[in-house]
């Protein structure tokens, strides 16, 4: 069958009846040509605080996955293709059972699967899209879990699907202040100005408090080996002393037993 052009003020990945009747050159051409990059007029830079917003949870997910060998893909902003649906580019994605690694884009019929969790970072302007029009939009794709969190108000709110063939979100209801992700089997929580994720009573660290950590035991190991450089100069330099000490001492003796030779011939 013949490829549609993609229109790139609203790119769209095909129908699953199109995608079917599709040769296996005709999907990876049409994977090909779908764009993996939003216009900024779709979608600006929100600046700093919507970065960092994302950043941190990102590397915590990815590193902790990682650590503990679990196959969850965790990525940021991907732009997001469901059948015959508008691309969307989700702050934070994660889908499970699908192995790590890099992507352009994430085409679900390709994929073989949908989002199984997402986390949109709301800064500035209209709530609505994030914390009513997503909800809609998200349970009807049938994404399991969604989370929304507003950096300005520094509001948290979870969703997920019933059962899997649900159509419709029900709140997470916090315990303690966090919510929990079936998905992730991870807690979430607001600290401070952020997000945080909890491995039962145990926050996963961010990749800027990883370097941290980094560079604090590298400071300590620096500072042990230049101590005992020091140490061992000073050790090194007591032994010359001695060492000559002792020279000085074999070379008065010898004198001394010459001068002692002296006197017994006379």
């Amino acid at each position: 069958m013949a490829l549609p052009a993609v229109d790139p003020a609203d790119p769209r990945a095909p129908s699953e009846e199109d995608w079917a009747r599709m040769s296996d050159d005709e999907r990876r051409a049409w994977v090909a040509a779908l764009p993996s990059s939003v216009p900024l007029e779709l979608h600006p830079p929100e600046g700093d605080r919507h970065s960092k917003a994302k950043d941190g949870p990102v590397s915590a997910l990815q590193e902790f996955f990682r650590r503990i060998g679990k196959k969850i893909y965790v990525s940021k902003e991907l732009a997001t293709y469901y059948p015959g649906e508008a691309m969307f580019c989700p702050d934070v994605l994660a889908v499970r059972d699908v192995a790590p690694g890099p992507r352009e884009k994430w085409v679900v019929s390709h994929e073989g699967k949908g989002l199984d969790f997402v986390l949109e970072v709301h800064v500035s302007g209209d709530r609505t899209k994030d914390f009513e029009t997503n909800v809609k939009r998200y349970a009807r794709l049938g994404i399991p879990e969604y989370f929304a969190f507003d950096r300005g108000k520094m509001r948290l709110a979870g969703w997920r699907l019933p059962e899997p063939n649900a159509r419709a979100y029900v709140p997470i209801v916090p315990q303690a202040g966090r919510f929990a992700s079936a998905i992730l089997e991870l807690d979430l929580a607001l600290e401070e100005d952020r997000v945080r994720f909890y491995f039962g009573t145990a926050p996963l660290a961010e990749a800027e408090e990883l370097i941290k950590r980094l560079e604090r035991a590298v400071d300590e190991v620096t500072e042990r080996a230049q101590n005992e450089a020091a140490r061992a100069q000073n050790e090194a330099a007591r032994a010359q002393l001695e060492a000559e000490r002792a020279d000085e001492l074999e070379r008065r003796l010898a004198a001394a037993l010459a001068e002692l030779e002296k006197l017994r011939s006379r």
